[in-house]
């Protein structure tokens, strides 16, 4: 059920079929001495099946329309010539208890439509990290940071989820730490909030390094202040690595979780300035559930070979999923379907008394508290330029 196959388009392009592990999902009369093969048991209640057959039947039914979404939405994998990269904030994931097996499905679905997947505020608590490996297939692999201890790092780490058929670690990992003397009498930050990591990967022959960061949030004067300070700290240590043979041919990626709002243009000119270069497919989009801000981003600092994919327009392949299109539809019927988890799960759901206040409670918790308050976003990277790199090199003899 793990193995992908090929499918032949009519141009020609080999296409990989994307599957994933949905054995819960049936019937409970085909589990009955199939228990050893599930992936949805509660730990904390004698490992008993978290879906009822009910959950079941409106998992299948909304997977079916989040796959079709994707299908439309996200390109294809195509073998050999390209990779998807996703970020992707899942809000608190493993510290919110009420987040559902319906959900964790959805999160997996997601995640499957990508390579590689960087995960922000992935918390100490790695249960539901597991399930989403479980339901992706052995050969999804991962990376963790460790956990930033304190009040400011909020008991977060950064992942990274991949599908190794497609793209390798490289063995590259590490956290970026802020030396004494770049931060000696520094009197706005001592070191950046949730600490940075870098991890190297391979796709054929590129060699890339991704940079994942979560940076400070907050409007106001002392907010930015602290925010612009993470970044210029950030772009100076990322200088002297880019500097270094051992960094992955020099290539790198920084994404992530920025909390950059529109007005924090000069922050976003000190990472411009250093060579990185925001894609077009995302550029000011807003990639938060409220569709408001542009937190999420990805800036590239790559040799001529590393190319972003472009359609037939010359724009650059990428954009943000929007996934409450296809799961947790904002409407009457779709938030009915919740109704009883909501008053199960709301610490006081005694003011749950009307449609009205069901909405207001589904939209502004219950959906984010399920998914995120955060949207996937994405690039299309092109793998094959062998041609390109033959005919420079010949030009150059």
């Amino acid at each position: 059920m793990h193995d992908f196959m090929y499918n032949i388009s009519c141009a020609g392009t080999k296409k990989l079929i994307k599957e994933m592990w949905y054995n819960d999902l049936r019937p409970d009369s085909e589990l009955f001495n199939d228990r050893y093969s599930l992936v949805m048991l509660d730990s904390e209640k004698n490992y008993n099946r978290m879906m009822t057959e009910g959950d079941k039947k409106r998992t299948i039914s909304n997977l079916l329309r989040l796959r079709k979404g994707i299908l439309e939405k996200i390109p294809n994998k195509t073998v050999d010539t390209n990779l998807l990269l996703s970020s992707w904030n899942i809000k608190n994931f493993g510290t919110l208890k009420d987040r559902t097996a319906e959900s964790l499905y959805y999160i997996a679905e997601i995640i499957n439509a990508f390579d590689i997947v960087a995960l922000q505020e992935v918390n100490s608590d790695l249960s539901d990290f597991k399930k989403v490996l479980r339901l992706l297939g052995s050969h999804w692999k991962y990376t963790l940071s460790d956990v930033t201890e304190g009040n400011s790092g909020n008991d977060e780490r950064f992942g990274f989820m991949y599908d190794s058929r497609r793209v390798t670690h490289s063995g590259l990992s590490g956290e970026i730490v802020i030396s004494p003397e770049l931060i000696e009498n520094n009197a706005i930050i001592s070191q950046l909030k949730r600490t940075p990591t870098f991890t190297g990967f391979e796709s054929g022959w590129r060699k890339f390094t991704i940079v994942s960061v979560h940076l400070h949030p907050g409007e106001g004067a002392t907010n930015k202040a602290i925010r612009k300070e993470e970044v210029r700290l950030l772009m100076e240590i990322l200088k002297k690595k880019q500097k270094s043979s051992a960094l992955e041919g020099r290539n790198m990626i920084v994404l992530g979780d920025t909390n950059l709002y529109e007005e924090d243009a000069d922050i976003v000119k000190l990472i411009t300035d250093n060579k990185f270069v925001e894609s077009n497919g995302l550029k000011g989009k807003y990639t938060n559930t409220s569709l408001n801000q542009i937190y999420d981003r990805v800036f590239l600092n790559v040799d001529d070979y590393f190319k972003i994919a472009t359609d037939h327009n010359g724009m650059q392949k990428g954009g943000v999923f929007n996934l409450f299109n296809y799961v947790y539809i904002n409407t009457a019927s779709e938030i009915a379907n919740y109704h009883e988890l909501m008053l199960l799960h709301k610490e006081n759901p005694s003011n749950l008394t009307d449609s009205a206040k069901f909405k207001s409670y589904f939209n502004s918790y219950w959906k984010r508290n399920q998914m995120s308050d955060h949207l996937p976003i994405w690039l299309e990277l092109q793998t094959e330029s062998s041609d390109e790199f033959l005919i420079n090199k010949f030009d150059k003899m």
